[in-house]
């Protein structure tokens, strides 16, 4: 089996980045988790991830005048970084639009209301939307 290699986006508690890591140490994952970026220096998640011994990269976007300069750094920084998937776990920023466009089939966004309407339009029951 072939293994994924997902960078993981976060701004905070890292709560679906926890879900990842326990998921990514059970037999047979399909993928490994690259690395962590965060846009928040103060982010629990960073601390979740050197738990797991997960690298992390922090591009802080109070640093960059305009979001332009953010996304450029961003992007700089992915081209070291080995991964297949990008990963936005509760990463809080807006991404611009050519970073998007050169990332279109190899970025998913990750937010937990969207299971939860998904559970109400098919009417499941709770049990079957957790993440596993």
């Amino acid at each position: 089996m072939e293994i994924m290699k997902i960078a993981v986006f976060i701004s905070g508690n890292g709560s679906n980045l926890q879900s990842l890591i326990d998921k990514a140490n059970s037999p047979n994952c399909s993928y490994e988790i690259s690395c962590v970026i965060s846009n928040n220096p103060n982010a629990f998640g960073l601390k979740r991830a050197q738990k797991s011994n997960i690298d992390s990269i922090i591009v802080n976007h109070k640093d960059f005048k305009n979001r332009e300069d953010f996304d450029l750094e961003i992007e700089n920084r992915l081209k070291n970084i080995d991964f297949d998937l990008i990963v936005l776990a509760g990463f809080m920023r807006i991404l611009g639009k050519n970073l998007v466009k050169k990332y279109s089939n190899k970025i998913i966004n990750l937010h937990q209301i969207l299971l939860f309407q998904l559970a109400l339009l098919y009417r499941l029951p709770q049990e079957q939307i957790q993440a596993e």
